[in-house]
């Protein structure tokens, strides 16, 4: 059992700040803090703090940046002998403002991830045919992203995209290699081209991204838990009530949660709750990686 994600890392530069500035205001802040980051690479640590066997495919920059991110990653006990140090590039970074309601905005420079390629899915090919799940991410280049899940297909391998930040349109094709797609609310109404405001609407949504050939389609709703649907089923997911300090992160923890469980050949329904659980959780700690709980705690949860 083991999982492999293709995607971005990059190091997180974290402001709080009482609220968001106002185009051309300047604020004072409250704290600053970098910390390891990138939908890839949180997912990663997210599995493998669940107890899953986890390979990463990507690419970090020639810069004291990317050294730490790898050392990081390779701290979770993640296999990192597949990411590729882009000796010409910085490695990837986000900007993130979070305010003191925990709500934040994200703007992210790609640098290295932005040249992932053939020759990364080549590097990715190698490792497919060990693994039972590839998690993907839209924080690399969408052609390497469809690259990545037509391999995976042709092995047999289940696929799982995490379509953030989300285009305007994904391509058609890519759809048809997809078993689970994940959005939130905000991605969901950007890919189907109508807001997601009421229940009707989030139904009509799902079943618009399963008749495009998605198998199982789980949009996450914030305080609001998730929605789900196959061709079979369908259903809302209970949220987990907690204090939440810093949202950063819990959408990828949610990935890694169902993921984790999935891996381990637990039901759609079962797997759903770990993702709630560990989304949730990962909200009531500053950071991504850092506030990601390990097995222990959510075994805990689970049997409780």
């Amino acid at each position: 059992m083991s999982i492999v994600i293709f995607g971005s890392i990059n190091m997180d530069m974290i402001a709080q700040t009482p609220r968001f500035p106002q185009p051309g205001e300047t604020i004072i802040g409250t704290h600053f803090i970098t910390l390891p980051g990138g939908k890839g690479a949180n997912q990663a640590v997210a599995t493998a703090k669940l107890g899953c066997l986890t390979y990463f495919v990507g690419r970090v920059g020639g810069d004291s940046f990317g050294r730490d991110l790898l050392q990081n990653l390779e701290a979770f006990n993640i296999n990192t002998q597949a990411v590729f140090i882009d000796q010409n590039t910085s490695s990837g970074v986000a900007m993130i403002n979070v305010e003191t309601s925990g709500e934040n905005t994200i703007i992210v420079i790609p640098g290295a991830n932005g040249n992932i390629a053939e020759a990364d899915v080549i590097r990715l090919q190698k490792i497919l045919a060990k693994t039972n799940l590839l998690l993907l991410q839209l924080e690399i280049p969408i052609m390497a992203v469809e690259m990545a899940a037509e391999e995976a297909k042709k092995l047999g391998v289940t696929v799982m995209l995490d379509p953030a930040p989300a285009p305007e349109k994904l391509p058609d094709s890519l759809y048809t290699f997809i078993d689970i797609i994940t959005p939130n609310q905000t991605e969901a109404a950007k890919l189907v081209g109508f807001p997601l405001k009421d229940t009707d609407s989030i139904k009509k949504a799902a079943d618009n991204l399963l008749e495009k050939g998605v198998k199982i389609v789980i949009i996450k709703l914030g305080e609001e838990g998730a929605y789900y649907a196959t061709e079979k089923e369908q259903g809302f997911v209970s949220p987990v009530t907690v204090k939440t300090i810093d949202t950063v992160g819990a959408g990828d923890g949610f990935n890694g949660g169902v993921a984790a469980a999935l891996d381990r050949s637990l039901s759609l329904k079962e797997a759903l709750k770990w993702g709630s659980i560990v989304g949730a959780l990962t909200t009531t700690k500053e950071g991504a990686q850092t506030a990601l709980p390990d097995l222990e705690t959510i075994e805990k949860l689970i049997n409780n």
